[in-house]
This record gives C-alpha cells, sequence and structure tokens, in this order.
C-alpha cells in the first residue's frame, strides 16, 4: 500500500496534499493536508529507533495532561518497516513580549508536578539515543548512573572520550552530591531547547519533541541557555511562580553535561571544550 493510502487508512480522512518538511537528521517530516484540517506526519525505521514515535506520543500526552500546550496526537502505528506519527500541525505565530511570559508560566506549572522518584516508568529516547530512565529516590544518583555515565562508555567507545576524561568524570562523580542540592522530582521536557518550542495561537508556548522524565528542574532552565533563543524574561515570571534554589545560575553548565554528552556522541569532538571545562572546574 503506498504511504498515501496508509495515511488515509490510519486518519481515516482523504488527503488532499502530502509535501515534505524539514525533519532533522532521523526522521522523514510530513504536511498532510485534508479537506479539514492539516497535519504533521513523521516517518522513520522501526528497527532502528525501536518504538521512538510510541515514546513520543506518550511523551506529549503526559505534558498534556500535566497542563501544558502540545500538538494532539491523531495516529501512531507502524507498518512491516517504519513508524509513524500523525499529530496536530501548529500554525507558527509571530512572538512577542506575552509569548515569554506565558512560556514562563507554564514550564514554571510544568516543574511543579511532582513524583516520589525521579526517572520514569519507561524508558524513552532524546535525539536518537536511548534515554535511560531507571528509578532512583536522589538526583545525584539517577543523574550520575542513567545520564552522565551511559553517555561517557559510549563516547569513549566511539574515541570521542580518552582515559584521562574518565578519570575526570570518576572524581566529578565523587563530589556531585555537594555540588547539586536535592530537590524534590519536578516533571521535565528535557530536551527544552528552541527548537522544540513553537509559538502558537495566543502566544502560547507549544512543547513538541519530549524526552520526559521526573528530574531537576534546573536540567530544563540549563538548556534554555544552552543554545540560545529564549528570551531571558521568562526566567522573572518563573521565579515569581517557583523560585529556584540559591545558585542555580552556576550550576548550569553541570546540568547540561548531559546534553553536552548526548551532542558528543551524536556529532563528534567539536563538543569536548565545554565538557573539559566543567571537569576541570569541578573535578
Amino acid at each position: 500500500m503506498e504511504f498515501k493510502a496508509i495515511l488515509e487508512t490510519r486518519i481515516s480522512e482523504d488527503i488532499l496534499e502530502i509535501s515534505p518538511l524539514s525533519g532533522g537528521d532521523i526522521n522523514q517530516v510530513f504536511l498532510i493536508r485534508t479537506p479539514n484540517a492539516r497535519y504533521v506526519a513523521k516517518r522513520n525505521s522501526k528497527t532502528r529507533f525501536p518504538n521512538m514515535f510510541l515514546k513520543e506520543a506518550l511523551g506529549l500526552k503526559t505534558l498534556a495532561d500535566k497542563g501544558a500546550r502540545t500538538p494532539v496526537v491523531k495516529a501512531v502505528f507502524d507498518d512491516e518497516t517504519d513508524q509513524m506519527l500523525v499529530m496536530e500541525y501548529i500554525s507558527q505565530q509571530p512572538v512577542n513580549k506575552g509569548y515569554w511570559e506565558n512560556f514562563g508560566k507554564a514550564l514554571s506549572r510544568l516543574h511543579q508536578n511532582s513524583n516520589p522518584y525521579f526517572g520514569l516508568d519507561y524508558n524513552n529516547y532524546i535525539g536518537s539515543i536511548e534515554q535511560v530512565n531507571t528509578e532512583q529516590t536522589a538526583w545525584t544518583a539517577f543523574f550520575t548512573e542513567n545520564r552522565l555515565l551511559p553517555l561517557v562508555k559510549l563516547a569513549f567507545e566511539k574515541k570521542n572520550l580518552d582515559k584521562r576524561h574518565l578519570k575526570g568524570f570518576d572524581r566529578l562523580f565523587a563530589v556531585f552530591k555537594e555540588l547539586v542540592p536535592e530537590e524534590k522530582p519536578a516533571l521535565l521536557h528535557g530536551d527544552l531547547w528552541s527548537g522544540n518550542l513553537l509559538c502558537g495561537d495566543g502566544q502560547l508556548p507549544v512543547f513538541i519533541d519530549p524526552a520526559i522524565y521526573y528530574g531537576h528542574r534546573e536540567t530544563d532552565i540549563a538548556m534554555t541557555r544552552m543554545f540560545g533563543g529564549f528570551d531571558p524574561s521568562y526566567l522573572q515570571i518563573y521565579q515569581e511562580n517557583f523560585p529556584l534554589e540559591k545558585g542555580w545560575e552556576k550550576r548550569l553548565s553541570l546540568h547540561n553535561l548531559y546534553p553536552n554528552l548526548v551532542h558528543l556522541v551524536l556529532f563528534g569532538r567539536a563538543y569536548l571544550g565545554g565538557i573539559e571545562s566543567v571537569i576541570h572546574k569541578y573535578a
């Protein structure tokens, strides 16, 4: 069955047009137009990335259930070789100051959702890398064992880290508990760079491509600083609604070790300098 017919069967609508959209490194992405709606369809290999779109759909639903605006999922399914996710198309609006106020409120509300443990009851993905969410009661254990250590090992296998880096991470793990205060687990988007946030109708932020888990909320804040694209004014509103612990700004580079390691594994040693500077500073 051809792609168009497969989609029509799954969404129970006639399709007028399918056109390609930019989709990054691992997905084919399409704009689907029907007589009554527009959708985004994502497609990739189900053998290379098992259950990726199922996990993404679960993440979107969790965020929506907790009050965040996300695209509504229309269908998630697979065929013999591929998996597909069809969801609401978000028509992006020009951003004004009100958008960043709304984002600050939305993120603070999201982070106020807590849980008895750090992690999640299933693993998911950050980019094309499986994200291990084994539950832990302490942030130090969760972050070092489930976030940093698997990627340190993977980067070493890819020869993007060497033995001196491994020793540096061992020293960092030994003192990490003294550097980052424990907090209650907070529901995180998990991959909060500017490309995963859209401005929808009414200047409402729309969260896409989540890598959710319950973690330390400073990790979401840290990622908003990593690549830019976020007006810092959102933090004033965030702080009014859910104040961060004293010294949070000094800890952002520690939290960003995780996305930096993700990029080191995926894209190579261009990201090594930032990692080395944090190790040298704290270990």
